[in-house]
C-alpha cells in the first residue's frame, strides 16, 4: 500500500528556497515567476511527521518522481522575462542525509539546467534582420513596372518576400543619366547589402560609388568590352549578373529587317554616339552589314531635340528601314519614335518589345522580365554568402520575336510566314 503524503501543512518542517538570481522571493521584482524545488528539512529525532517512505522499494519510487519532478520544474521554469531576456531559477533544498543517491540525481538534474535555459533562449530568438536590396535603374518607375516585378517573383521563389525578410530601396533617375551618381551613392549610404543595376550604365554609376558592396546587373550589353568585369566566367571584383548579348544581336535584327524586305539595300541606323554601349553596337553591325549587302546610314542622336533632323535625314538618303540601337535615349521615347517611323513610312526594328506595342513594326531581343527574374538568382546566393568575382556571368536563354501586322498593312508589307510562324507574339 503507497504510504500516504505528508502534506506541508501538517508536516510543519522548515524550507529554504534559493534562485541563482538576486532575487528571494517566488517572483521577481520584474515580475518573472521562479520555480521553487521544495523538499522536507532534514529530519531530527523528535519529528513527529514523515519524510520519506519507510519501505525500500517505495523510496526507490520516490526518488525516481523527485528527479523526474526537479527536471520537469527547471524546465517550467524558463520564463521570459519583461525585457525578452531568458533566466532559469533554481531553488535548493536540504535532503536528509540518508538520501545521498537522491542529492546527486539533484545535482545531475541542477546541472542540466543551463543546458535547457539555453535551449529555451535559441528557439525563441528574435528574428533575422531584414536584409536589404537597393535597385538602380535609368528608366522610370512605368517603364521598369514589368522588370522589377519578376525580378520580385524570382525572389520570392527563392524564399525572400518584400516586407518580411527583405527591403527594397528603388532610385529611378527617370531618363536623366546625369542622376545616377548621386542615386548610387545614396543607395551606399543606406549601407545596402547589394545593388541591383538595370543596365550598363546603371552598373557603371554604381561601381563608381562602392567597390565593396555586391553589384547584380540584370541586362549588361557586353560587360567584358565595357570594362565592367575582366570575364565572363570569373568577372572578379564586385559585379556580377547577366550580359543581353546586344551587340551580336544587332545582326540577327538586320536579318530580319532583310528578310521582311527582300529588296532591302540601304538602312538608316538611328543610335546615341554619347554611349558606349551604344558605339560598341555600331562597330558590330558594320560585319554583318556587308555580309547582308545592306548600306547603313549613320543617324546619330544626343537628345530628343534631333530626333526630327534625324527621320528627315533618313527620307533624304532613301533609306529603306531602320534599325534603332538600344540606349536610354532611345528607350525612354519609344512613343515619339514609334510614331516618327510610321510618319516616314520606315520599317523599323527595336530590342523592347513596348516598341512593337507602341507601333513599331517589329522587335527582337531577350525577354528582359525573364533576365530580371534570374537576376534574383544573383542576389539569392550573394545574400547566401557568395561573392559576386565568383559567379559567371550568365547570357540570355529566352527571346522575344513581336510583329505588328496593323503597322505592316499600313506600310504596304507582307510579313513572310516563315518570320511569323517564328514570332512570340502578332499584335493584329
Amino acid at each position: 500500500m503507497r504510504p500516504r503524503r505528508a502534506s506541508r501543512k501538517a508536516s510543519g518542517c522548515a524550507t529554504r528556497r534559493r534562485t541563482l538570481g538576486n532575487s528571494q522571493s517566488r517572483y521577481s521584482a520584474r515580475g518573472s515567476e521562479r520555480a521553487i524545488v521544495v523538499l522536507p528539512e532534514r529530519r531530527t529525532p523528535d519529528s513527529h511527521t514523515t519524510d520519506f517512505p519507510r519501505h525500500a522499494a517505495a523510496s526507490r519510487s520516490s526518488q525516481k518522481r523527485l528527479v523526474l519532478n526537479a527536471s520537469m520544474i527547471a524546465y517550467s521554469s524558463i520564463k521570459r522575462d519583461l525585457n525578452g531576456a531568458w533566466s532559469p531559477t533554481v531553488a535548493a533544498c536540504r535532503v536528509t542525509r540518508d538520501h545521498s543517491n537522491n542529492r546527486r540525481r539533484l545535482l545531475v538534474a541542477t546541472a542540466a539546467w543551463p543546458a535547457l535555459a539555453w535551449a529555451g533562449a535559441v528557439g525563441a530568438q528574435a528574428p533575422a534582420k531584414a536584409r536589404r536590396i537597393g535597385i538602380l535603374t535609368s528608366f522610370s518607375p512605368s517603364d521598369t513596372a514589368l522588370w522589377h516585378q519578376a525580378f520580385r517573383f524570382g525572389l520570392r521563389d527563392r524564399g525572400w518576400v518584400e516586407g518580411k525578410n527583405i527591403s527594397i530601396e528603388y532610385r529611378y533617375a527617370e531618363g536623366k543619366s546625369d542622376r545616377l551618381p548621386d542615386l548610387a551613392a545614396d543607395l551606399v549610404r543606406r549601407k545596402v547589402d547589394v545593388i541591383v543595376a538595370s543596365v550598363t550604365t546603371d552598373a557603371r554609376a554604381a561601381q563608381k560609388a562602392t567597390r565593396a558592396i555586391p553589384i547584380v546587373v540584370a541586362a549588361a550589353t557586353d560587360p567584358v568590352a565595357t570594362g565592367l568585369v575582366e570575364s565572363l566566367a570569373r568577372p572578379g571584383g564586385n559585379i556580377t549578373g547577366l550580359s543581353q548579348m546586344a551587340p551580336q544581336l544587332a545582326g540577327k535584327r538586320l536579318e530580319l529587317l532583310k528578310e521582311i524586305v527582300p529588296k532591302l539595300s540601304r538602312v538608316a541606323v538611328l543610335w546615341n554616339s554619347q554611349g558606349p554601349a551604344s558605339t560598341l553596337h555600331w562597330k558590330e553591325i558594320q560585319l554583318p552589314a556587308q555580309q547582308l549587302g545592306v548600306e547603313l546610314h549613320s543617324l546619330e542622336v544626343r537628345s530628343p531635340n534631333d530626333f526630327d533632323k534625324a527621320f528627315e535625314a533618313a527620307i533624304r538618303a532613301r533609306a529603306g528601314a531602320l534599325l534603332i540601337i538600344p540606349a536610354l535615349l532611345i528607350t525612354t521615347n519609344l512613343n515619339r519614335l514609334a510614331g516618327l517611323a510610321a510618319r516616314s513610312r520606315l520599317p523599323s526594328i527595336y530590342h523592347d518589345s513596348e516598341f512593337a506595342d507602341f507601333g513599331g513594326l517589329v522587335t527582337y531581343g531577350p525577354d528582359r522580365a525573364d533576365m530580371f527574374r534570374r537576376a534574383a538568382t544573383f542576389v539569392d546566393k550573394i545574400l547566401k554568402g557568395a561573392k559576386p568575382g565568383d559567379l559567371p556571368i550568365e547570357q540570355p536563354t529566352k527571346f522575344e520575336l513581336v510583329i505588328n501586322l496593323k503597322t505592316a498593312k499600313a506600310l504596304g508589307l507582307t510579313i513572310p510566314q516563315s518570320v511569323l510562324f517564328r514570332a512570340d507574339r502578332v499584335i493584329e
